[in-house]
């Protein structure tokens, strides 16, 4: 479990940041700002306010599960040493673990930025980078946290962040514009990680596993829908690149739905429909066009 795990790293880690001489400088040694991201989305806002001005680690690897993420001393080490950290409290325990025992002083918590305004059952939707004008939000909040730690790019900072952020207001736009008149309004997808998106271009969403990708959920809960798929005339069950297909292909194999990939960003792989949040968001805007019978 992560909390066992961080229980052995964190004296691990107070030991090596001893060793290597305790407090961190603002720069790391080739003179960019340590930055550590706790999940992919996170990383990728922060790669792009930060510029060169940063060097930004991952803590979730590509391809793995961010739900599920455990850290190992060397985590926990980078961790203490970044002059930021970046992270959503309530997402992955295992970080906020590392944060409250490495890192209090250099946490940047997103989830007031991201406004986490949707409950649903299972508690709170972390899913915000999947709403770009959420994502633009959290970008401002790290654009101003590195202007603190590194007042010498702070035109820099806030200059990138405005690039960044016209493009999330421009993906915005379209997804606005192509979505508007979609025939089908019920959102069927194997995991709850869509709520953001939803709400904003006016789909109810329909988890059938709830918030946790890996929840087996009842036969009762699989009846209930397969029935709303009938019934409203579903014709898409969306599955997504980093959790099993199985559940998605139940409903479809019960109701005739076809099963086609929603990307929810937690990380890219191998198997993504592009490089980068942009593609994929892309990628995701021509599944819903074609799942969701947009004209």
């Amino acid at each position: 479990m992560p909390s066992r795990l961080l229980r052995l790293a964190a004296p691990l880690a107070l030991v090596a940041a001893t060793a290597l001489g305790g407090c961190a400088s603002a720069t790391a040694d080739d003179g960019r700002v340590p930055v550590v991201a706790s999940f992919s989305p996170l990383a990728f806002a922060a790669e792009q306010v930060g510029g060169d001005h940063v060097r930004v680690t991952n803590l979730t690897r590509p391809g793995a599960e961010p739900h599920e993420l455990e850290l190992g001393p060397r985590d926990v080490l980078t961790v203490a040493k970044a002059r930021v950290a970046v992270y959503e409290k309530g997402f992955q325990p295992a970080v906020d673990d590392a944060i409250a025992q490495q890192a209090t002083d250099n946490a940047l918590d997103v989830a007031g930025a991201a406004h986490l305004d949707l409950r649903l059952e299972g508690g709170t939707d972390p899913h915000f980078w999947l709403d770009p004008t959420r994502y633009a939000a959290v970008a401002n909040a790290i654009a101003d946290r590195l202007a603190r730690v590194d007042p010498t790019h702070r035109a820099d900072y806030a200059a990138n962040a405005r690039t960044f952020t016209a493009r999330l207001a421009a993906l915005d736009t379209t997804m606005r514009r192509h979505l508007v008149s979609c025939r089908q309004r019920q959102l069927v997808t194997s995991h709850s990680a869509f709520g953001y998106l939803a709400r904003r271009y006016g789909f109810t969403q329909v988890g059938i596993t709830g918030l946790s990708p890996d929840a087996e959920p009842s036969p009762s809960a699989l009846a209930d829908v397969a029935r709303l798929v009938r019934s409203r005339g579903v014709t898409t069950v969306y599955a997504e690149t980093l959790a099993s297909p199985a559940i998605a292909d139940t409903v479809a194999s019960e109701t005739g739905a076809h099963v086609v990939t929603l990307d929810p960003l937690e990380g890219l792989t191998a198997r993504s429909a592009g490089h980068d949040y942009f593609a994929v968001m892309q990628a995701n805007l021509r599944a819903l066009q074609a799942g969701q019978d947009c004209p």
